[in-house]
This record gives structure tokens, sequence and C-alpha cells, in this order.
């Protein structure tokens, strides 16, 4: 038997009467108090562009928005488009978040800037690649990799599109690996104190653990990236034949992403309308972090879910290589035709010369932006006789 939770009349009754009045959320966050680096440019909001529209379009416009397509969501090597990608996975974050915004009449356009851009700085062959990069760049120099973190490079210095602070802190502090029975907004006030906090990530791990959104709206998209995996996860968990529904014990919160979807967005709505925070029942939250510790052992860390060892080595083989071309000055190899002049062409970064840029960061950045395809094929083009395989599982396997 399934389960639907619906709102209490009584907040029914709430919501309907402020939109009839016109009553505004006074802890939403207006438009006009957007804050850039730059001031005086272009990006001045018009009546039809508002700050966070702009934000909006040049993330949709960036070079590597397109790369989501071909991005580990949880399951690699598998020949089927039913199986999400990490492009589905930005857009159902986006979905549920602006739902839950406007219900509780929140800054849609700040949502949705926010959740776009969050996986930006995503590896292929998701969080495990993650953990191979983080690994060889502190091998290196002393400083860690988190796709969250790296999101904000792409977005911020990679491609510097004078983002608002706003749209870039919700971006940094989404991680959806740490759930709160409340989330309160933070305070981070300006771009000075920003950059302090996103450069202390690249020393302690601890630091990216402890962001936090400074906006509701920011707030909404972190609860709601948790809210988009846990049920479609499981989902493609039977598209790929790790788990079947009986695996999973059943929750308040449902076990089908329908179900998980709709009753955690209504208990956040009924919880946090017209406050100065996200919350869930406690027993709701519960269930949450029953739900994602079910994932963990059924679908995050059963073998058939994660990347094959080999895409270890190869991705340690890869960096080495493309650093040394790299440092030698090896103009043909890719990390300077494919990477370093596609950067650098980049109408935002004219005047700027990428290659100025520490060269570990460099490496990192190319690989961060690979698709899984990508990657495999570039392994396969720098060592045409490697012994290193993947194989994927076919559609007809």
């Amino acid at each position: 038997m399934y389960k639907y939770d619906s709102l209490p009349k009584e907040i029914v009754s709430q919501i309907e009467y402020d939109r009839k009045s016109g009553k505004e959320n006074p802890f939403a966050f207006k438009d006009e108090k957007a804050t850039r680096r730059k001031a005086g440019t272009n990006d001045t909001p018009t009546l039809f562009r508002s700050n966070f529209i702009r934000d909006v379009d040049k993330i949709l416009n960036c070079p590597f928005y397109n790369r989501y397509s071909d991005k580990t969501q949880v399951f690699s090597f598998y020949k089927n488009d039913d199986i999400t990608r990490r492009s589905l996975h930005v857009q159902l974050v986006s979905r549920i978040a602006r739902t839950i915004g406007k219900a509780l009449n929140l800054n849609l356009e700040l949502i949705e800037a926010i959740a776009l851009g969050h996986d930006l700085g995503h590896t292929p062959f998701g969080h495990a690649g993650e953990k191979m990069l983080d690994n060889i760049y502190f091998s290196h120099t002393n400083r860690h990799f988190a796709h969250n973190i790296q999101s904000i490079r792409v977005l911020d210095k990679i491609f510097p599109y004078n983002l608002c602070l706003q749209t870039l802190d919700g971006i940094a502090g989404h991680n959806g690996e740490i759930e709160k029975e409340v989330y309160t907004p933070s305070n981070v006030c300006d771009f000075t104190e920003f950059d302090r906090l996103i450069e202390d990530c690249y020393i302690d791990q601890n630091k990216i653990l402890s962001l936090n959104p400074s906006t509701l709206e920011g707030c909404v998209v972190r609860i709601s990236d948790i809210i988009a995996y846990l049920g479609k996860d499981r989902q493609d968990g039977t598209r790929t034949k790790v788990y079947n529904e009986n695996d999973f014990e059943k929750t308040v919160i449902g076990n089908l992403n329908a179900e998980i979807i709709n009753n955690l967005s209504v208990n956040i709505i009924k919880n946090s309308y017209g406050k100065n925070y996200i919350k869930l029942d406690a027993d709701y939250f519960a269930d949450l972090v029953k739900a994602k510790k079910q994932n963990y052992k059924t679908l995050y860390l059963n073998k058939s879910a994660d990347v094959e060892d080999t895409v270890n080595e190869m991705m340690n083989l890869t960096f080495e290589k493309l650093l040394n071309d790299l440092t030698s000055g090896k103009e043909n190899s890719p990390i300077f035709t494919h990477h370093v002049a596609y950067v650098n062409k980049s109408h935002y970064n004219k005047g700027n010369d990428y290659l100025k840029e520490e060269k570990c960061q460099i490496v990192v950045d190319y690989i961060a932006s690979m698709t899984d395809d990508y990657f495999i094929d570039l392994y396969n083009h720098l060592f045409p006789n490697s012994k290193l395989k993947i194989e994927y599982k076919g559609y007809f396997d």
C-alpha cells in the first residue's frame, strides 16, 4: 500500500490567504540584494532579466554544462539509457527545490541557479571518481579535491562569470551527503569571507563538511539534493538488477521514488512555512537517515554499483601523463589541444592566461571536467597498448 502525505488544512489555508493578499516571505532572498564581484558591468539587472535569471543563463551556457549528460550518477559502465546520469539529477534537484520554494514563497530564480550549477565540478565515475582524484591531487600538493568546491572553481575561476555571491555560496554549501533535521542559513556576507572559506576547504576536508548555505534558497536546494537521489537511485537499482523493492525496510517517508519526493516535500513545507529555517519532523528525519543508510548498504557499497578497480590505476596513469605533457610543453597533447586551448578561447576568459595556473590544478580541472566515455577514450589514446580495459554491461547482457 503506497503512502502519500498531504499538507494540513491549516497550512493550505494560510498559504492561500497569503497569496491572495500578496504577502511576501520576509526570509526570502531579494534579487536587488544580490552581490557580484564586479559591479557596473553588463550584469546589471533589467526588467525581464533579474540577477539570478542572468546567473541561470550563464550556468546553462557554461561550456562544461553539456558534460552532465554522460557523467555517472551512481551506476558506471552500463549501456542503459534509462539509468540516471548527472544531467537528469540536477534537473530533478531543481524541480523538487522549486516546488518546495514556491510553496514557501522563496526566490525561485536563485533556487534554479544553485540547483543547475551545483554539480558542475563533478568528476567522471561519480563519487568514486571524486575520491580517486582527491587522493591523486593531495599526494602531489597536500590540497584536497571536492566536487562542490570544484563547481565554484568552474563558475568563478575557469570561466569567471561574475556570478552572484548567493548563487556561488549555495553551490558550495550544497553537500547532499550530510543530512540535517534543521537547516538554518549561515552568515556569509561578502566575497572576502567566501574566498577564505573556499580556500580553507582545499587545506582541510572537515571545512568542506562544515559549509552551509547563507540563504533559505540554498538550504532548500541542499535538502532537495538528498530527496532527488534517495528514491531515484533505488529506481536505477531495479533497472540494473542490483536490488528489488523488498530489500528495503518500510519507512514513514515511503520506499518508492514518488513517495519519498512527495512525503519529504510535504513535511518540509509543513514545518518551514513562514519560518527562517528549513525543518523536518524528527521521525521523518530519522527515516531519511535510515533510508540513506539502506541505500549505502544495498546500492552504493554494492560492487555492481561501484566503478571497477581498474579505473583507479587508469586515472593515476592519466594524471601523471598529462602532468608530464603540461610540464614539458608538449603542445600536441590533449591537455593543450582539448583543455587549455578550450578554456583560453572562452569569451569570458579573454585577457587571462590559463597556463599561469598551478600545473596540478590544471590537470585536475581537465580530468574533473571529463565525461565517463571521454576519460576512457582519452586513456586509450594516451596508452594504446595498455592491458587495462573497461567492460560495459550491454543492453542484451
